[in-house]
């Protein structure tokens, strides 16, 4: 019988991406194969969003590794301030939950023997065999640096949209938008993969699928003009201030205060919205954000989720008492209320807490996919 119920699990991860572990509050994610159900004819690569924690990265590992051992060596232990035992004292909470994650994913053996072939894919068409640029950082613009510069509402991106194969053509034809790209609503309405061209790289924008390239002070245009028509579901990543120089060298950060000028209420659904904001582990964020942010953005706190990072082979990316390199990040889960709630609008007040999301990182400070956090609880 356990030897079925595994079967079908696996099964069940293998049509899915998503595993459920039935003895503590987590789920494994293959990040992969949950973005590739949002597109229809191409594939996210897995080789190129699996960059990192593999085996045949081993040897940069253990350089990493090793350089962090001669760092380790070279601190000198210090007293914790007042933040820092706060922090620590969050991270001693939620250390037992943790490991019980990683414990029931090393016994899912299963599971294991599947993540080590993750980067491989099968079956499937990717990117890179459909003749198109993959997402490797070598071919990837920087739409911030472009943003910057007074030619950007010169920019322009070219959708290509898939003939419809019910119009009889005998060979292939597009038909091509060229539109601005920046503080411009960009979308496929369309039932099909579109082809994207923005200065000589190429992009697929899956079905359904819009981007708003701007910054903050033009984030108003994307308020509907009807409550009706606004956000049920709202993810934040913001580009966090932060005093590591490499973070730094990868992309600009913005000081907390810029992120209260966010219409968060404006954007939401008028029967409310939740709102999933993605945290570091420093406690003076975590202050900014539970007694300014979500006051100023009309967000009451609803839970905690972990997304706990792991390697191919299901061992942490780092060890779990790291003080300042834990091998977790935070969700911050809250609701915006528009209108008073009804007996239908009340379902998201009981997500339970402290649910744990394991997958393998992608690129640099790249989330999960987490758009269905709702389902896995």
């Amino acid at each position: 019988m356990a030897v079925l119920e595994m079967n079908k699990k696996l099964s069940t991860f293998l049509e899915s991406g998503v595993y459920r572990f039935e003895d503590c509050n987590a789920v494994f994610i293959d990040s992969v194969h949950v973005l590739n159900r949002s597109y229809s004819r191409f594939r996210v690569s897995p080789s190129e969003y699996y960059s990192r924690f593999f085996e045949s990265n081993d040897v940069t590992q253990d350089a990493s590794s090793s350089r962090k051992r001669k760092r380790k060596k070279k601190t000198k232990p210090h007293t914790l301030n007042e933040r820092e035992r706060v922090a620590d004292q969050r991270h001693q909470e939620a250390k037992p939950l943790l490991l019980k994650a990683s414990e029931s994913l090393l016994r899912a053996t299963d599971l294991l023997e599947v993540m080590n072939n993750l980067r491989d894919g099968s079956g499937s068409s990717y990117l890179k065999n459909r003749g198109l640029s993959s997402s490797s950082t070598s071919a990837r613009e920087s739409f911030i640096e472009l943003g910057r510069v007074w030619q950007a509402p010169l920019y322009e991106i070219t959708l290509k949209l898939h003939p419809n194969e019910t119009r009889g053509y005998s060979t292939p034809q597009f038909c091509e938008r060229v539109i601005p790209v920046f503080n411009n609503l960009i979308s496929n309405e369309t039932s099909d993969d579109v082809e994207a061209e923005f200065m000589d790289t190429q992009y697929i924008l899956p079905p359904d699928g819009c981007f708003y390239m701007s910054d903050l002070r033009q984030i108003h245009n994307l308020i509907p003009a009807e409550k009706d028509c606004g956000f049920n579901l709202i993810v934040i990543d913001p580009p966090w201030e932060n005093g590591s120089a490499y973070q730094k060298s990868r992309y600009p950060t913005l000081p907390n205060k810029y992120f209260l000028s966010l219409p968060i209420k404006q954007l939401s659904h008028t029967k409310g919205a939740l709102v999933a904001l993605w945290v570091t582990n420093r406690e003076k964020l975590r202050c900014f954000v539970e007694k300014e942010l979500f006051p100023a953005w009309g967000v009451k706190y609803i839970s905690t989720f972990y997304w706990l990072k792991v390697k191919a082979d299901g061992s942490l990316i780092s060890d779990l008492d790291l003080f300042h390199h834990r091998p977790y990040e935070c969700i911050l889960l809250g609701r915006c209320h528009g209108e008073p709630l009804d007996s239908s609008s009340t379902e998201i007040e009981t997500i339970q807490d402290n649910q744990i999301i394991i997958s393998i990182p992608g690129d640099y400070s790249r989330k999960p996919p987490v758009g269905g956090v709702c389902c896995w609880g």
